[in-house]
Formats: C-alpha cells, structure tokens, sequence
C-alpha cells in the first residue's frame, strides 16, 4: 500500500507482533522484550556484568568492550587505517551524541533503521511527517538510514548490546521491581503528533515516532513547547537514559531515548 497506515512490517527480532508491541494495551501491560541472539553472542560480557557491584563498574566493563570489540578509539570515531588516511569508524557514542543534536540527521535515520529492523516499527517523521512510502521523504529516509558511511562498524549489532545491556541495568541495578517509568515529553503544538484518539482535552492516544526523547523531568519537558505529554513508558522500551554510562553526551537534559507506537498520554500545560 503506498500510504503508511499500519504501525510497521511483519518481521522483528523480538519474537512479538509488530502491532502488539506498538499498542496501548501493551504499553500497559508490557512483556519481557529481547533482540535475538543478542545476550547469547555476548555472553562473556553478561557473564563479567553479574559480577560486579556497582552501576559504575558496569558501565566501565560494557563501554572497554564495546571499545576492543569494534575497534574504535577514546574518541569512538577515528582511526587510521594502513595507508595512513584517517577512517571513519561509527559507534553507538557518536550516534547517541549526534542524535541529542539533531534528531533527524542521517544519524537519526540510523537509529530509527536499526528501530526498524529489530522492532518492526516504521518511522512517522524523518525531517518531516512521512505519511506515504512513495513520497520523497521516505525515499530521503532509506536512504540515509542505508548510508554505508554509518554502516562500516557494525552498528546494528553495537546498538543491539546497548539496548540488552540497558535492559540488564534496570533488572538489577535500576528498576528491578518497576514495570513502567513516567516520562515527559515538551511540544510547541498537538498538530506535529499523531493523535490517534483523543478521549478528552487532556488525555489522548498518541502515536509516537520510532525512536523518541523524553526526560524525566517536568521542568526540563517545559523548556521544549507549551504542550507537556506525561508518558507512563514500560521498562522494556527503554533503550538509554542518562546514567545508563560513565560516558556520553546526553547528561545535561536528562534524556531517555524510548522506541514508540500508540501511547495513552496526559496533556498539560
């Protein structure tokens, strides 16, 4: 069908259908989530995590292993390659700070294809709202989300251990015995979201984005748009938050990044 009306396509990497995982009544009532294989092929890792402490410790063992095994350098970008020319080398760090800078730069269009790919879900705005899949912004989309500038280290899979090792911190560090986290969301206006039903002027279904931004705090949404959208969001849509590491570029905002579907929101102002 050449317009976008359903949530995304059958395939996924989680073992749940794509619809279930982007409705409401899983957002209430969440199941364990996991991308295949993922935990498996690092077990070594996971293995080092149990045994430590500390959150600290955590993120110092998973950032030095994400160094070693994808080969970048302090920096997470560059590295020189035998001829001598410095090379490009992408890594989660860098796509997480492009994002915090502009969310629909190729590098956004990464991350939402890497939403794609292990969720199912489609994006609803690259650049601008993406209503069909014959239109031109769905066409930019590919093919910035395709290119190989972004795809030479691996990076699905460097996101695929991002998001298992986020879900190992909130089982046993963060939130062990918490299904859901509030969340707020700042917009200038209701008309750049999908409201899908609107129950009353203050409660809503709304249908987010792929990938989005939420903080948890109230007074930080407010400085984004008169609009706040309080979120209940499950534990299992959590791909980062602002502690998750030692190291990173998101800390001043307090930022979540959550994968999307039809949420049931409280508008406030």
């Amino acid at each position: 069908m050449p317009h976008i009306c359903q949530h995304g396509h059958s395939t996924n990497l989680i073992g749940l259908a794509t619809a279930c995982i982007a409705s409401p009544v899983f957002n209430e009532h969440p199941k364990p989530l996991h991308i295949s294989g993922t935990r498996e092929s690092a077990s070594g890792l996971f293995e080092q995590l149990a045994e430590q402490t500390s959150l600290a410790d955590c993120g110092r063992i998973f950032q030095d292993y994400m160094c070693v095994v994808f080969g970048f350098e302090t920096e997470q970008r560059l590295r020189n390659d035998h001829l001598g020319r410095r090379r490009y080398r992408n890594s989660y760090l860098r796509l997480i700070q492009d994002w915090g800078l502009d969310s629909n730069n190729a590098q956004g269009a990464v991350f939402k294809g890497w939403v794609e790919s292990r969720f199912g879900l489609y994006p609803t705005y690259h650049k601008q709202h993406i209503a069909s899949f014959v239109s031109r912004d769905w066409i930019t989309y590919i093919e910035e989300k395709m290119n190989s500038r972004y795809h030479n280290n691996c990076i699905y899979m460097q996101l695929d251990l991002l998001y298992e090792y986020c879900q190992w911190v909130i089982e046993h560090f963060r939130f062990p015995e918490s299904t859901h986290k509030t969340l707020y969301r700042g917009v200038t206006t209701l008309d750049d979201h999908w409201i899908v039903q609107g129950e009353d002027k203050q409660h809503k279904t709304v249908r987010f984005n792929s990938i989005v931004s939420f903080t948890d705090r109230r007074s930080i949404a407010s400085e984004f748009g008169a609009y706040i959208l309080e979120v209940k969001v499950p534990m299992v849509k959590l791909v980062f938050f602002n502690d998750l590491l030692p190291h990173h570029a998101l800390h001043g905002e307090a930022e979540y990044l959550v994968i999307g579907g039809d949420y049931r929101v409280k508008v406030q102002r």
